[in-house]
């Protein structure tokens, strides 16, 4: 990608400890019990477009497009669920007495291979006009964008597979992300622990969010080897380690704490606390996962 459709996003610089109390308070309310909806609704393929490639591709379009970070973790959000309902449909035998045959899966997965691309897109299209911050991906530059990616299709392409992801999701964009995660739990931060610059820490979560949602594999794999003490956990204990893959209050409590330990070492222990009594998860948990991160951060093994 060498051509930038736009200039640089301007986004609003976050202000915190501005929020009333007892709005930080339902907003915190409503964040958790999401997110255990979330983890009460998981699905066997949870978590399957959230590898690497695509995490990457995702990052490097919408950094090509000038758009707000918040876009491409939305994007990511939809392209997972849209994906999973989408293949859910395709793949479900219609009938009592349907038996697909092994071709016919082939047929379907060989469809949604040559479309994928332009459903990607179609994501992150739909995510830029949800962002406040972000500008807003029309179909001429989406055209124009493909164009330089050797994609070439045309606006009533372009619509066509929007309404489809559209419909897939019915029409319903409002998904959280991990970085919304992070600034609401942040905002609870400044507000309990004003010695604690989480304006400072914002800037340093965005990158530790960035490494740790392209490198999730890996972490999630060595914080499964530390939450079960075993090298090889069995698949039994894989299955249940899903939960912890997807939660992200976890993750937004992760990311805080590693910026912590980078920022504000003799502070540490004293934000972690806090982090726990905030979202009720364990010190222990909210360490491990710091752990595990800053070692692949510095590249040491999380064994050690």
């Amino acid at each position: 990608m060498a051509r930038t459709f736009f200039p640089p996003s301007q986004r609003i610089n976050l202000k915190f400890r501005e929020a009333p109390f007892d709005l930080l308070t339902d907003f915190l309310i409503n964040l958790n019990k999401r997110n255990k909806d979330h983890l009460n609704s998981l699905s066997q393929c949870s978590g399957n477009f959230r590898d690497q490639r695509l995490t990457e591709y995702i990052f490097l379009m919408t950094e090509e497009l000038s758009l707000d970070p918040l876009a491409g973790y939305h994007a990511i959000e939809l392209l997972q669920r849209f994906m999973v309902k989408h293949l859910t449909g395709l793949l479900t035998p219609q009938g009592e007495a349907a038996d697909p045959q092994r071709s016919d899966e082939s047929a379907v997965f060989d469809s949604v291979k040559e479309k994928f691309p332009l459903i990607i897109f179609s994501c992150v299209q739909l995510a830029s006009k949800m962002s406040l911050h972000s500008h807003i991906i029309d179909n001429h530059t989406a055209v124009r964008f493909l164009r330089s990616l050797g994609h070439s299709v045309s606006k009533k392409t372009l619509l066509k597979s929007e309404l489809t992801v559209l419909k897939g999701l019915e029409f319903g964009l409002n998904t959280l992300n991990p970085l919304i995660y992070v600034e609401i739990l942040l905002e609870v931060l400044g507000h309990n622990e004003p010695s604690v610059s989480v304006e400072h820490l914002y800037h340093l979560c965005r990158h530790v969010l960035h490494f740790v949602s392209l490198q999730r594999d890996v972490i999630y794999d060595s914080l499964l080897v530390t939450t079960t003490q075993c090298v090889s956990p069995s698949r039994e204990q894989r299955e249940q380690f899903v939960t912890v893959t997807e939660d992200y209050m976890l993750l937004g409590v992760g990311v805080i704490a590693v910026a912590s330990f980078v920022l504000y070492v003799t502070k540490w222990e004293q934000v972690v606390g806090e982090l726990s009594h905030i979202t009720g998860i364990s010190r222990r948990s909210i360490s491990d996962f710091a752990h595990v991160t800053l070692m692949h951060i510095v590249n040491v093994p999380a064994s050690l």
